[in-house]
C-alpha cells in the first residue's frame, strides 16, 4: 500500500511518501481493518513528528483521524461489517495511508450526509471540542463561551456550544475568517490580529467575564484568558506550544478554574456517548466540518506545511487516498 512515513523527527522535510508499505492485518479480535478514502490533518501529528510526543519506533506512519470503507472485521465485532461507511480517531496504526486498523470502540458509522472528506474531518476535532465543553467544562446553556482562533478546526467548538443554546464568541485573523466563524453561529467575532480584543471582550460582558474559554495556544494567552474570566469561570486547555508564568492570585481571587484535556484519557462509554452526540448533530444539520484545503497522499508534507503557517485557516486539511 502506499502511505506518508517518517524515519527520523523532524521538520516537514521528514515526511515520506512510500508504495510497496506492507497492508497492516488484524491481529485481536476487536479491530477493524478499513480502506482509508480521506485522512484528516491535525497539528497532533506534527507534534508527532517534531519529537514532542517522546519516542516511536521507526519507520512511524503518521495520522489519526480517517472515513473510509470496512474491509475486514475481527471475530468479535459486533456493530461492523464489511462494505460499512466509517470513521475513526485515535488509530493503533497511521491513517496517513491506504489501509489501517482500528480498535471498534474508535470507529463510527459514516451518515450518508457526509462525504468521506467530511468524515475525515470530525476525529479528534470534534471528539475534543465536545469532550471539552461537557467532559471537562461542564458548559450549559446561557453560558457565554470563548473560542481562540475560531476559523480553523475549531470551528467545531463554534458549531457545538451554538447549538446547545450558549453564548458564542469567537476570533479569527482575517476578515474572510471572521466572516466564516460568524457563518458557523458566533454571536460576537473579533480579530484577534488587533490590539486591544481582548480588552473588547471583557465590554461586551458589562465587565463580568466570560463563564469558559477553549484555548488552544495557552502559553501564549494564559494570562490574559484569565483577566476577562468571569468568577468562577472555567479556562480549558486544549493546546499549547511553550511554557508560560502566571501570578496563582489571578486564579484564586475569581475562585477559576484552569483545567487540561487529552482526548486519549476519555475511556470507551464516553467516546460512544461523544460519537452518539455528533451522530445526532449531523441528522439535525448543525453539525458538518467545514473543508478547506485537500490534498493527495503524496503531498502530506504540503499540507503540513500549510497547517503550520496557513494563518486565516478556514476550516479542515485532508488527505485524500488514490
Amino acid at each position: 500500500m502506499n502511505a506518508v512515513q517518517i524515519d527520523q523527527f523532524g521538520d516537514e522535510s521528514v515526511m515520506k511518501f512510500r508504495t510497496g508499505v506492507e497492508k497492516p492485518k488484524i491481529v485481536e479480535d476487536i479491530q477493524v481493518l478499513i480502506r482509508v478514502k480521506s485522512a484528516g490533518v491535525n497539528p497532533h501529528e506534527a507534534f508527532i513528528r517534531c519529537g514532542d510526543y517522546g519516542p516511536r519506533t521507526f519507520p512511524y506512519t503518521l495520522g489519526m483521524d480517517l472515513a473510509g470503507i470496512v474491509e475486514d472485521v475481527g471475530s468479535g465485532v459486533k456493530d461492523f461489517k464489511i462494505g460499512d461507511r466509517v470513521y475513526s480517531t485515535l488509530s493503533e496504526c497511521g491513517a496517513y495511508a491506504d489501509y489501517q486498523v482500528s480498535e471498534d470502540r474508535n470507529v463510527f458509522h459514516l451518515p450518508s450526509q457526509l462525504t468521506f472528506q467530511e468524515g475525515a474531518g470530525i476525529g479528534c476535532v470534534y471528539f475534543t471540542a465536545i469532550r471539552s465543553l461537557f467532559h471537562i467544562a461542564n458548559c450549559k446553556a446561557g453560558e457565554t463561551v470563548f473560542v481562540h482562533g475560531a476559523s480553523g478546526g475549531r470551528i467545531a467548538f463554534v458549531q457545538i456550544a451554538r447549538a446547545h443554546g450558549m453564548q458564542v464568541i469567537g476570533t479569527a485573523g482575517t476578515a474572510e475568517g471572521m466572516e466564516i466563524v460568524k457563518k458557523q453561529g458566533a454571536h460576537y467575532v473579533f480579530n484577534h490580529r488587533e490590539d486591544g480584543y481582548m480588552g473588547k471582550i471583557k465590554e461586551l460582558t458589562d465587565g463580568k467575564g466570560v463563564d469558559a474559554i477553549m484555548e488552544m495556544n495557552a502559553h501564549l494567552h494564559l494570562v490574559t484568558d484569565l483577566d476577562i474570566l468571569s468568577n468562577g469561570g472555567r479556562l480549558v486547555v486544549v493546546g499549547r506550544y511553550g511554557n508560560i508564568a502566571i501570578n496563582p492570585r489571578d486564579i484564586m481571587l475569581k475562585e477559576a478554574k484552569i483545567l487540561g484535556v487529552m482526548l486519549p484519557n476519555s475511556t470507551t462509554a464516553e467516546r460512544r456517548d461523544i460519537g452518539a452526540a455528533i451522530n445526532d448533530g449531523i441528522q439535525k444539520g448543525w453539525l458538518r466540518p467545514l473543508i478547506w484545503k485537500e490534498f493527495p497522499l503524496k503531498e502530506a508534507s504540503e499540507a503540513h506545511r500549510l497547517m503550520a503557517n496557513g494563518h486565516g485557516a478556514k476550516g479542515r486539511i485532508v488527505l485524500n487516498m488514490i
